[in-house]
């Protein structure tokens, strides 16, 4: 079982010594939030939360994903790093393949794409995609995704995406794992067919479970049930070593964490007091897993 830590709406300039941290400690990947913009009224509400509201504000911080995985990438040299999740309906994915390849490049094959819906209208429409249809377009992003970072000459006709043979280069000289965020039934489809695994928001282990059960007989579904398939959780409910454990055993293969949060650090505590939360977490959990 590896485990990542989650940077989200810590300060940006704290970015690169916690991915330092992190990676001496033994830690696996950094995990990067994404938000494209703060907007002051949304048209509907926010799935991961009881009542719907967003739990950050118009100041949180929010650094591209891409931008901070170079950022970050350029002072380490074995901690991966990857979206949890970019948020694909609203973007051109021949832009971000052009983006994605670029990052891999640059940091040696150690990002990795995790990838959402999208869930804002408005951060659709304002950036100039549709908000209908969104899964489909989504699935044809993931595909063109793909194919553009295998390298060669590529050309893709499709509903929503229409371009003849191009090539970028350099392209990753390794697959750069994609990873599909959501929890509705969609979305857990969208992870069996077309992903390398899926990716939770916050969740209770029962939920958990649930999920990673119904997962299994997608991919099976689907005929994939024998390919390798990341299994990514951020768990609110079994925590310390024993709560690891259990979650280990039901199938996760990556357990999202922010250990200066358990240790009662807020966000916007001291930097000191999160590296040491991540020693801590390392000697009481990583070790001794």
């Amino acid at each position: 079982m590896k485990f990542t830590v989650s940077v989200a709406m810590s300060p940006l300039e704290e970015f690169t010594e916690l991915a330092g941290a992190a990676e001496a400690c033994g830690f696996s990947a950094v995990a990067l939030p994404d938000s494209i913009f703060y907007a002051e009224r949304v048209s509907v509400a926010y799935p991961y939360t009881p009542d719907g509201s967003r739990f950050w504000g118009p100041e949180t911080p929010w650094a591209d994903p891409l931008v901070a995985a170079a950022a970050m990438g350029a002072v380490t040299g074995r901690i991966r790093f990857y979206s949890q999740v970019l948020k694909l309906g609203p973007r051109n994915p021949v832009l971000l393949a052009r983006a994605v390849a670029s990052v891999a490049a640059l940091t040696g094959n150690r990002f990795e794409l995790g990838v959402g819906v999208g869930w804002a209208p408005e951060e659709f429409e304002w950036c100039g995609a549709p908000y209908a249809h969104r899964g489909a377009r989504v699935d044809e992003a993931i595909e063109v995704l793909r194919l553009l970072l295998g390298g060669g000459m590529a050309e893709y006709h499709g509903g929503f995406f229409d371009f003849d043979r191009l090539q970028m280069s350099p392209a990753p000289s390794g697959p750069v794992p994609i990873y599909v965020g959501g929890h509705t039934e969609a979305a857990l489809r969208r992870a069996a067919r077309l992903g390398d695994g899926w990716t939770s928001a916050m969740i209770k282990f029962d939920d958990l479970r649930a999920t990673i059960d119904r997962l299994a007989e997608l991919r099976a579904e689907y005929g994939r049930a024998d390919e390798p398939f990341e299994l990514q959780a951020v768990c609110i409910d079994r925590l310390g070593l024993d709560g690891y454990r259990q979650q280990r055993e039901i199938g996760v293969t990556d357990a999202i964490v922010v250990p200066w949060l358990l240790d009662g650090t807020g966000l916007d505590g001291a930097l000191r007091d999160k590296k040491d939360s991540l020693e801590r977490f390392a000697d009481e959990i990583i070790t001794r897993l």
